[in-house]
């Protein structure tokens, strides 16, 4: 008796709405989409969660129609730190992310540093089980046989000379032996016979698919290795969307869209700048950066942001030394007097710094912490729209996530490959690097001996859902990439034979290399 009243709901509010018949499957599928994200449906639809989902998509329409006029990018860019971000567990029981209970700390426990490496675990796993490669219930039953089925370390034992493929992690055992590692066990590696690895950078502490054969001897055979597979920022954020990531209020993919279309639209010639090794010590640093704005008035082009990425100075500061500390307060103090003298940008611009390896922030550790007070007080002072964020951070820009990260990642990321090390051309390895990156859902898919972490806070160095730009600042070769829908982008450093730096306009979601000559 129940499932005619629900169809017949279902169909009132179609009629209610005028819903022509091109669009109507579209619409009950983003019904459907906005019902299974309720936190209390079951197998069964409810009527009352029904209504609550529907009354919410016609608030939301109503909202957009009010706000139609007032499209204001100020009230929607927010910079966010690191440690602003909420704690969120994958939660196996639960099938889903569960908020941190309790305050986090900087120290964080034995506990929480395991915790942090079982969620980047099981993050990844739950991506590939939904993979086409291995779910079950995306195939019709006579194509099963040809899914690919995880086993996990405890179900080798005893069973020699038969294959296997496993999801875990690269690392070392007490003999210097190269191992896989899951949430059972670790199983020894054999890369005698690998001929070559699948594309990516598999490095110590990343996690990878291996298959290969179990031996007598205890050790896995390896025939193929590859990068884990990554999914969508759609297909994460229509399982996940009602989960607040960044901590500035979680939006329904009807919004999403909705904003996407109009950034387009209205926003046409916004554009954000992203700059790395700006370093103030350097005599053409300021020369370059004055030849920059002085382009953005001659042509109008007053840009919304402006992200400058460490290094703020090219040799790093004796610890103590109060010259060197005091010159580098002088280089902040002279930046802010140039930035005062072009008002149309000091009133319009949103600035950003963003500490580099060799600047003095509080702590070395990733996340880094913003760089010291008293060292940039005159910015504060002189630039009223001036943000000194985290290392990373993350800009929300309406339905735009964009992650910002120095680090000279790629160098680290070479000096600790494991097992078969690649042999390509550079432009081959940008495309492994930004790959690798995306497919591991980590800004540093490395151990915490190569690359410590503080582990309350690891979760701010989770590429998951992949946001919609990542900018990896780092001393190697500039390039931009599209992968799985991500633009990726380094805009190198900027100064060398030219001033280089990278512009990017949101309402493409693409990136230019722009340069002065020195």
């Amino acid at each position: 008796m129940n499932v005619p009243w629900r169809v017949a709901r279902v169909e009132e509010i179609l009629d209610e709405n005028e819903i022509a018949d091109e669009e109507l499957e579209s619409t009950i599928e983003l019904l459907a989409l906005e019902y299974s994200k309720q936190e209390d449906v079951n197998m069964k639809v409810d009527l009352d969660i029904l209504e609550r989902v529907y009354q919410g998509m016609r608030n939301q329409t109503e909202q957009a129609d009010e706000e139609r006029e007032l499209l204001d990018p100020e009230s929607h860019l927010y910079i966010i730190n690191a440690f602003d971000m909420p704690l969120w567990h994958w939660s196996s029981e639960a099938g889903t992310f569960t908020k941190a209970a309790g305050p986090l700390t900087l120290s964080g426990t034995a506990e929480s540093r395991i915790l942090a490496i079982r969620n980047r675990l099981n993050i990844i796993k739950q991506c590939v089980l939904r993979n086409d490669h291995f779910a079950p219930s995306t195939l019709p039953s006579k194509d099963r046989e040809k899914l690919v089925t995880l086993k996990s370390t405890k179900q080798l034992l005893g069973r020699a000379g038969e294959r296997f493929l496993l999801l875990g992690m690269l690392t070392y055992n007490k003999e210097g032996k190269l191992c896989i590692e899951d949430s059972d066990g670790s199983v020894e590696l054999d890369f005698s016979n690998l001929d070559e690895p699948g594309d990516g950078l598999f490095t110590e502490g990343s996690f990878a698919l291996v298959e290969g054969e179990y031996t007598e001897e205890a050790t896995l055979e390896i025939v193929a290795i590859g990068q884990p597979p990554c999914e969508t920022r759609e297909t994460s954020r229509s399982i996940y969307g009602h989960i607040d990531f960044l901590g500035k209020g979680s939006t329904s993919l009807l919004e999403d869209s909705r904003f996407s279309v109009r950034v387009r639209e209205e926003l046409p010639d916004l554009h954000f700048f992203f700059l790395s090794d700006v370093w103030l010590d350097h005599p053409q640093t300021l020369i370059g950066l004055q030849k920059m704005f002085d382009n953005c008035i001659e042509n109008s082009f007053i840009p919304k942001l402006i992200v400058l990425c460490g290094n703020f100075t090219r040799q790093a500061i004796s610890h103590g030394n109060s010259r060197d500390i005091s010159n580098y307060q002088d280089n902040f103090e002279a930046l802010a007097d140039l930035i005062a003298s072009y008002p149309p940008i000091t009133r319009e611009t949103h600035f950003v710094f963003v500490p580099g390896p060799l600047d003095i922030t509080v702590n070395g550790t990733l996340p880094r912490h913003r760089l010291l007070s008293s060292l940039v007080a005159r910015l504060q002072a002189k630039v009223p729209k001036v943000h000194f964020a985290t290392n990373p951070c993350r800009i929300k820009f309406f339905d735009q996530e964009i992650v910002i990260f120095r680090d000279d990642i790629m160098s680290r990321m070479l000096r600790h490959i494991v097992g078969v090390k690649p042999n390509v051309d550079s432009e081959t390895l940008k495309r492994f690097l930004v790959q690798t990156i995306l497919d591991q859902g980590h800004l540093t898919p490395l151990t915490i001996n190569i690359q410590p972490t503080l582990p309350d806070y690891d979760h701010s160095l989770r590429l998951y859902p992949l946001p919609t730009v990542l900018v990896m600042a780092d001393k190697y070769d500039r390039y931009k990439i599209t992968y799985t829908g991500c633009h990726v982008l380094n805009p190198g450093s900027f100064i060398g034979n030219s001033y280089v730096f990278a512009t990017y306009k949101p309402a493409e979601a693409n990136s230019e290399e722009w340069y002065f000559l020195t």
